[in-house]
């Protein structure tokens, strides 16, 4: 028997969350529901935008209204493997080698300019995704609970960078945007001299124990059939929708599926309704399909991926 979830205290510790982060994070009300559904349900983050629009102020804010471990990690070009998962170094005294950890051993990671490192240095930032452990001298370290990466990259910079593989890609539970502040907003940024230095003031409003306790209770969230069904019937329209050559695989399913029940929790129900999947389709999907060469948007959007995913949306029946 599952134990019912208590969601006045839920949305209580919920909103104290948001509502932490917005201290620095203005008008973007949206993107910061996105990345807490994220954690909750123990995701990962991509967030993907122009240079100066709080990418990293985001992450940090999030880390810091957590009451746990945050690691900030500037990828460049020569970052090592080693340089993320930690070395192993003698030890005069005892004879022995000594695993030093690394940055990747903390509860919240900010991967910046993930795409500036060399894919030898991304797969060892995929298996600790993936795993929630990394490797080193044979040994397999255990990353601590909760863990979440939240990378940054600039799709306008070309230069020197290494694109992300569709396999790393598909370890990120959603991909974002934040875009441009609205006018009222920027000139509260302005008027306030809000920056990345500013989430240095917040205070930690949740504990790890009480993350956990949110994480769990997504698990419990109901969902009903025709939703599984629904969402099934989406996946299957891009493995065989003729402007894809690579549809979602079934962790991109999984991905939905859990991130509709963190929506639902973050909107105080402990049940499910097709608007979760409906909001959440974009930003799961969209980066887990690949299109093929012949595709050119009707509409002249940036992001043909995304075109699709919301073209499926409105042709796919919605349950009543």
């Amino acid at each position: 028997m599952t134990e019912k979830i208590d969601l006045p205290e839920v949305g209580r510790r919920i909103e104290g969350l948001l509502a932490s982060v917005e201290k620095v994070i203005r008008g973007k009300r949206s993107s910061l529901e996105l990345a807490v559904i994220t954690l909750l349900a123990r995701g990962h983050l991509l967030i993907e935008d122009v240079p100066g629009v709080g990418k990293t102020t985001l992450a940090y804010a999030l880390a810091r209204s957590l009451d746990c471990t945050f690691h900030r990690i500037q990828f460049t070009s020569d970052l090592l493997p080693s340089d993320l998962t930690g070395i192993s170094v003698y030890n005069q005294h005892t004879g022995r080698f000594e695993f030093r950890r690394g940055p990747l051993f903390a509860n919240v990671v900010l991967a910046d300019e993930i795409n500036r490192t060399t894919p030898k240095t991304q797969s060892a930032l995929l298996e600790a995704m993936s795993e929630g452990s990394v490797t080193a001298d044979d040994q397999t370290h255990s990353l601590p609970n909760p863990f979440m990466v939240i990378a940054t990259q600039n799709p306008i910079d070309h230069h020197g960078t290494f694109p992300l593989p569709e396999s790393q890609l598909d370890r990120f539970l959603m991909r974002i945007r934040m875009g441009y502040p609205g006018e009222s907003e920027e000139k509260e940024i302005l008027r306030e001299g809000i920056s990345y230095r500013s989430a240095e003031e917040l205070e930690a409003v949740l504990s790890i124990r009480q993350i956990l306790q949110l994480q769990d209770a997504v698990r419990e969230v109901a969902v009903e059939e025709s939703l599984l069904d629904y969402i099934l019937q989406l996946i299957r329209e891009t493995r065989r929708h003729d402007l894809l050559s690579l549809g979602v695989s079934p962790r991109g399913a999984m991905a939905l599926y859990r991130s509709a029940q963190a929506r639902a929790l973050v909107h105080g129900r402990d049940y499910c309704v097709p608007d979760d999947i409906k909001v959440l389709a974009v930003p799961v999907l969209a980066h887990r399909v690949v299109v093929s060469q012949k595709m050119a948007s009707p509409v002249g959007e940036a992001d043909e991926a995304e075109w699709i995913i919301r073209d499926l949306l409105e042709k796919v029946p919605v349950p009543v």
